[in-house]
Protein backbone atom coordinates (compact mmCIF):
# COMPACT_ATOMS: atom_id res chain seq x y z
CA UNK A 1 0.00 0.00 0.00
CA UNK A 2 2.77 2.16 0.70
CA UNK A 3 4.52 1.58 -2.14
CA UNK A 4 1.66 2.46 -3.96
CA UNK A 5 1.11 5.69 -2.60
CA UNK A 6 4.74 6.63 -2.68
CA UNK A 7 4.40 5.98 -7.02
CA UNK A 8 0.81 7.38 -7.35
CA UNK A 9 2.40 10.67 -5.59
CA UNK A 10 5.32 10.83 -7.69
CA UNK A 11 3.66 9.66 -10.86
CA UNK A 12 1.11 12.79 -10.73
CA UNK A 13 3.79 15.22 -9.24
CA UNK A 14 2.05 16.08 -6.06
CA UNK A 15 4.77 18.05 -4.53
CA UNK A 16 3.06 21.12 -6.67
CA UNK A 17 -0.45 20.84 -3.95
CA UNK A 18 2.17 21.46 -1.35
CA UNK A 19 3.19 24.47 -2.82
CA UNK A 20 -0.25 25.28 -3.29
CA UNK A 21 -0.91 24.50 -0.13
CA UNK A 22 1.63 27.11 1.15
CA UNK A 23 0.36 29.92 -0.84
CA UNK A 24 -3.05 29.48 0.87
CA UNK A 25 -1.55 29.82 4.13
CA UNK A 26 -0.37 33.40 2.43
CA UNK A 27 -3.50 33.75 1.64
CA UNK A 28 -5.65 32.62 4.72
CA UNK A 29 -3.07 35.17 6.92
CA UNK A 30 -4.00 37.83 4.26
CA UNK A 31 -7.51 37.50 4.97
CA UNK A 32 -7.30 37.10 9.07
CA UNK A 33 -5.00 40.29 8.94
CA UNK A 34 -7.69 41.88 6.75
CA UNK A 35 -10.72 41.18 8.35
CA UNK A 36 -8.70 43.27 11.83
CA UNK A 37 -7.76 46.13 9.85
CA UNK A 38 -11.45 46.63 8.40
CA UNK A 39 -13.34 45.57 11.56
CA UNK A 40 -10.52 48.39 12.79
CA UNK A 41 -11.79 51.07 10.06
CA UNK A 42 -15.44 50.52 10.44
CA UNK A 43 -15.73 50.18 14.39
CA UNK A 44 -16.68 46.96 14.16
CA UNK A 45 -16.23 44.29 16.53
CA UNK A 46 -14.32 41.77 14.21
CA UNK A 47 -12.27 39.48 15.84
CA UNK A 48 -12.58 40.64 19.22
CA UNK A 49 -10.66 38.09 21.11
CA UNK A 50 -8.09 35.09 20.77
CA UNK A 51 -10.99 32.21 21.21
CA UNK A 52 -13.22 33.82 17.97
CA UNK A 53 -9.67 34.75 15.75
CA UNK A 54 -8.83 31.04 16.28
CA UNK A 55 -11.78 29.34 15.29
CA UNK A 56 -11.96 31.56 12.22
CA UNK A 57 -8.93 30.37 11.58
CA UNK A 58 -9.77 26.39 11.45
CA UNK A 59 -12.69 27.52 9.96
CA UNK A 60 -10.66 28.83 6.79
CA UNK A 61 -8.50 25.78 6.69
CA UNK A 62 -11.13 23.58 6.54
CA UNK A 63 -12.77 24.67 4.24
CA UNK A 64 -9.50 25.75 2.00
CA UNK A 65 -8.51 22.13 2.23
CA UNK A 66 -11.46 20.19 1.47
CA UNK A 67 -11.56 22.07 -1.82
CA UNK A 68 -8.24 20.73 -2.29
CA UNK A 69 -9.50 17.39 -1.49
CA UNK A 70 -11.53 17.85 -4.01
CA UNK A 71 -9.13 19.07 -6.88
CA UNK A 72 -6.62 15.87 -5.75
CA UNK A 73 -10.42 13.49 -6.20
CA UNK A 74 -10.43 14.78 -9.51
CA UNK A 75 -6.88 14.67 -10.68
CA UNK A 76 -6.30 11.20 -8.90
CA UNK A 77 -9.55 9.28 -10.01
CA UNK A 78 -12.57 11.00 -11.50
CA UNK A 79 -9.31 12.69 -14.11
CA UNK A 80 -8.30 9.23 -14.92
CA UNK A 81 -11.76 7.94 -15.62
CA UNK A 82 -12.69 10.77 -17.76
CA UNK A 83 -9.54 10.05 -20.04
CA UNK A 84 -9.57 6.54 -20.20
CA UNK A 85 -5.50 6.92 -18.44
CA UNK A 86 -7.04 4.31 -15.76
CA UNK A 87 -7.36 1.23 -17.61
CA UNK A 88 -3.35 1.60 -18.63
CA UNK A 89 -2.81 1.34 -14.38
CA UNK A 90 -5.60 -1.75 -14.47
CA UNK A 91 -3.92 -3.47 -17.05
CA UNK A 92 -0.87 -4.18 -14.50
CA UNK A 93 -0.63 -6.73 -12.23
CA UNK A 94 -1.65 -4.47 -9.23
CA UNK A 95 -4.76 -5.06 -6.88
CA UNK A 96 -7.68 -2.49 -8.53
CA UNK A 97 -9.09 -2.30 -5.04
CA UNK A 98 -5.87 -1.44 -3.37
CA UNK A 99 -5.10 0.85 -6.15
CA UNK A 100 -7.83 2.49 -5.54
CA UNK A 101 -7.58 2.17 -1.85
CA UNK A 102 -4.20 3.80 -2.30
CA UNK A 103 -5.45 6.92 -3.90
CA UNK A 104 -8.18 7.82 -1.18
CA UNK A 105 -5.49 7.28 1.26
CA UNK A 106 -3.43 10.10 0.03
CA UNK A 107 -6.56 12.38 -0.29
CA UNK A 108 -7.38 11.69 3.42
CA UNK A 109 -3.66 12.30 4.71
CA UNK A 110 -2.75 15.14 2.73
CA UNK A 111 -6.41 16.90 3.81
CA UNK A 112 -5.92 15.98 7.46
CA UNK A 113 -2.33 16.61 7.47
CA UNK A 114 -2.25 19.84 5.69
CA UNK A 115 -5.41 20.84 7.52
CA UNK A 116 -3.36 20.38 11.13
CA UNK A 117 0.14 21.78 9.65
CA UNK A 118 -1.50 24.92 8.09
CA UNK A 119 -3.41 25.64 11.58
CA UNK A 120 -0.04 25.62 13.52
CA UNK A 121 1.53 27.52 10.94
CA UNK A 122 -1.23 30.16 10.60
CA UNK A 123 -2.25 30.24 14.14
CA UNK A 124 1.74 30.83 15.27
CA UNK A 125 1.97 33.61 12.25
CA UNK A 126 -1.05 35.36 13.78
CA UNK A 127 -0.50 35.12 17.31
CA UNK A 128 3.05 36.54 17.06
CA UNK A 129 2.31 39.96 15.28
CA UNK A 130 -1.16 40.00 17.09
CA UNK A 131 0.75 39.91 20.18
CA UNK A 132 3.44 42.08 18.94
CA UNK A 133 1.56 44.90 17.45
CA UNK A 134 -1.80 44.53 20.15
CA UNK A 135 -3.89 44.08 17.66
CA UNK A 136 -6.45 41.90 19.02
CA UNK A 137 -7.79 43.86 22.58
CA UNK A 138 -7.86 39.94 24.83
CA UNK A 139 -5.13 38.13 26.48
CA UNK A 140 -3.76 34.85 24.99
CA UNK A 141 -3.23 31.96 27.65
CA UNK A 142 -2.02 28.69 27.42
CA UNK A 143 -5.29 28.02 28.41
CA UNK A 144 -7.06 28.88 25.27
CA UNK A 145 -4.28 27.39 23.16
CA UNK A 146 -4.70 24.30 24.82
CA UNK A 147 -8.44 24.26 24.46
CA UNK A 148 -8.21 24.38 21.15
CA UNK A 149 -5.91 21.26 19.98
CA UNK A 150 -8.78 18.77 21.00
CA UNK A 151 -11.19 20.81 18.30
CA UNK A 152 -8.99 21.29 16.13
CA UNK A 153 -7.81 17.25 15.88
CA UNK A 154 -11.26 16.67 15.66
CA UNK A 155 -12.31 18.62 13.25
CA UNK A 156 -9.50 17.67 10.80
CA UNK A 157 -10.61 13.89 10.82
CA UNK A 158 -13.97 15.10 9.99
CA UNK A 159 -12.92 17.27 7.53
CA UNK A 160 -10.49 14.58 5.61
CA UNK A 161 -13.20 12.50 6.00
CA UNK A 162 -16.21 14.29 4.41
CA UNK A 163 -13.63 15.44 2.14
CA UNK A 164 -14.38 12.29 0.60
CA UNK A 165 -18.11 12.96 -0.69
CA UNK A 166 -17.30 14.55 -3.86
CA UNK A 167 -16.46 11.24 -5.01
CA UNK A 168 -19.66 10.29 -5.30
CA UNK A 169 -20.84 12.72 -7.43
CA UNK A 170 -17.71 12.84 -9.96
CA UNK A 171 -17.68 9.02 -10.41
CA UNK A 172 -21.41 9.96 -11.28
CA UNK A 173 -20.48 10.93 -14.91
CA UNK A 174 -16.63 11.09 -14.14
CA UNK A 175 -17.11 15.05 -14.47
CA UNK A 176 -14.87 17.32 -12.57
CA UNK A 177 -16.48 19.80 -12.61
CA UNK A 178 -19.01 18.16 -10.65
CA UNK A 179 -16.31 16.93 -7.91
CA UNK A 180 -15.06 20.78 -7.23
CA UNK A 181 -18.80 22.38 -7.64
CA UNK A 182 -19.96 19.14 -5.06
CA UNK A 183 -17.00 19.95 -2.07
CA UNK A 184 -17.63 24.07 -1.96
CA UNK A 185 -21.54 22.63 -1.38
CA UNK A 186 -20.12 20.49 1.40
CA UNK A 187 -17.48 24.00 2.24
CA UNK A 188 -20.82 25.79 2.17
CA UNK A 189 -22.67 23.75 4.74
CA UNK A 190 -19.75 23.34 7.04
CA UNK A 191 -18.95 27.36 7.14
CA UNK A 192 -22.07 28.78 7.48
CA UNK A 193 -22.79 30.44 10.05
CA UNK A 194 -23.94 33.70 12.07
CA UNK A 195 -20.94 35.15 12.77
CA UNK A 196 -20.86 33.32 16.49
CA UNK A 197 -22.79 30.24 15.18
CA UNK A 198 -21.77 27.64 13.03
CA UNK A 199 -23.42 24.59 11.89
CA UNK A 200 -20.09 22.90 12.42
CA UNK A 201 -20.84 23.17 16.02
CA UNK A 202 -23.63 20.98 16.31
CA UNK A 203 -21.23 17.87 16.44
CA UNK A 204 -23.83 15.40 14.56
CA UNK A 205 -23.33 17.20 11.43
CA UNK A 206 -19.79 17.02 11.02
CA UNK A 207 -19.56 13.48 12.28
CA UNK A 208 -22.71 12.44 9.79
CA UNK A 209 -21.17 14.46 7.20
CA UNK A 210 -17.99 12.17 8.02
CA UNK A 211 -19.39 8.94 7.76
CA UNK A 212 -21.02 9.26 4.61
CA UNK A 213 -17.87 10.36 3.35
CA UNK A 214 -15.92 7.10 4.61
CA UNK A 215 -19.12 4.78 3.44
CA UNK A 216 -18.71 6.64 0.25
CA UNK A 217 -14.85 5.44 -0.30
CA UNK A 218 -15.81 2.25 1.07
CA UNK A 219 -18.22 1.75 -1.51
CA UNK A 220 -15.90 2.99 -4.82
CA UNK A 221 -13.50 0.98 -3.53
CA UNK A 222 -15.97 -2.58 -2.81
CA UNK A 223 -17.77 -1.81 -6.10
CA UNK A 224 -14.14 -1.00 -7.92
CA UNK A 225 -14.63 -4.27 -10.21
CA UNK A 226 -18.27 -3.16 -11.11
CA UNK A 227 -17.24 0.01 -12.50
CA UNK A 228 -17.55 0.55 -16.42
CA UNK A 229 -13.93 2.07 -17.98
Amino acid sequence: MLNLMRLEMKKNHLGSYVTAAIIANVVILGFMFMILVISKIEGDAGLENYPIALTVIDSFVRCVFIIFAATLIAKLIIGEYKNKTIITAFMYPINRKKLIAAKLAIVILFTFSAIILSNIFITVIFLIISENFQLIPDTLTNAMIMQRIPSVLMNAVAASSMALIPLYFGMKKYSVPTTILSSLLIVMVVSSNTGTFSLNDIIVIPITLAIIGIVIAYLAIRNIEKVDV
